[in-house]
């Protein structure tokens, strides 16, 4: 019963992924925290166990989606290997913090986070029409701050990058899709720091592997990647004003969610 679960849950995150932009880790880490509870799995240790299994099965979802995405020609390249950088550095020391956080702590405040990029891109100003993407130290700057807060979350990073790039007048597709590129950096190296974070660490349930769960791991990633290429797809179909909208709504429910199982 529970593999059909994850199997569900890696179904609607993979859609997220490739449809947002977001890795599926909004999708993921909620679902993971209250499968968990079922699992009986240690309070203390529970949200760092889904934000580290979401960040790797963030890495399978990524490469199906930047896969399509690359072939619509909408990830700017250019863009995606300035910001990369900046980002594997802020993941390092995101994960760190997640680590040492208490979960309802870090719950409350992904809530929140959530929250208030959901205002920003449901009902924030739009940019100005002279704003262009920084040079290349700007963009690295920008990218650790994205990778830092992706990671202490457990999200492919497109809940900050995607805002980011639209703020800078970047096309909505493009923002999504270089989004979803910036999503692998930030699950290979926030999946390799939780597995070194959570080492040896008390209360993780048999058949982790630091802070990922091989189960949910797995049975997330059999149906995350299909179903982010049909995310991708929708994507290119979907106006950039209804893409900016659906994207607002996705995370004011999840933020919700999150503050109100931190209370």
């Amino acid at each position: 019963m529970i593999l059909l679960v994850y199997l569900a849950v890696g179904a609607v995150a993979g859609v997220a992924a490739g449809l947002f932009g977001v890795g599926g880790g909004l999708v993921i880490v909620p679902a993971l925290v209250v499968c968990f509870s079922f699992l009986s799995v240690a309070p203390e240790v529970t949200m760092q166990l889904a934000v580290g299994t979401s960040l790797a099965t963030i890495v399978v979802t990524s490469l199906s989606s930047v896969r399509t995405h690359h072939q619509l020609g909408n990830i700017d390249w250019s863009c995606w290997r300035s910001l990369a950088p900046g980002i594997a550095l802020g993941v390092v020391f995101g994960v760190a913090t997640a680590a040492s956080l208490p979960g309802q702590v870090l719950k409350l405040a992904f809530g929140i986070f959530s929250i208030v990029i959901a205002a920003y891109m449901g009902f924030g100003r739009l940019p100005s029409a002279s704003r262009q993407l920084p040079k290349a130290i700007g963009l690295a700057a920008a990218g650790t701050g994205i990778g830092y807060f992706s990671a202490m979350f457990g999200i492919g990073g497109g809940s900050l990058t995607v805002p980011y790039l639209s703020w800078c007048n970047v096309r909505m597709q493009a923002a999504v899709a270089t989004s979803a590129a910036c999503g692998l950096p930030i699950a290979v190296v926030g999946s390799a720091s939780n597995m070194v974070a959570g080492f040896g660490q008390a209360d993780l349930p048999e058949y982790s592997f630091g802070f990922i769960y091989l189960p949910a791991f797995i049975g997330i990633a059999l149906l995350s990647a299909p179903c982010a290429k049909f995310g991708a797809l929708l994507a290119q179909r979907l106006s950039a004003k209804r893409l900016k909208q659906s994207f607002a709504m996705f995370l004011l429910l999840v933020g919700g969610q999150f503050i109100w199982g931190a209370l």
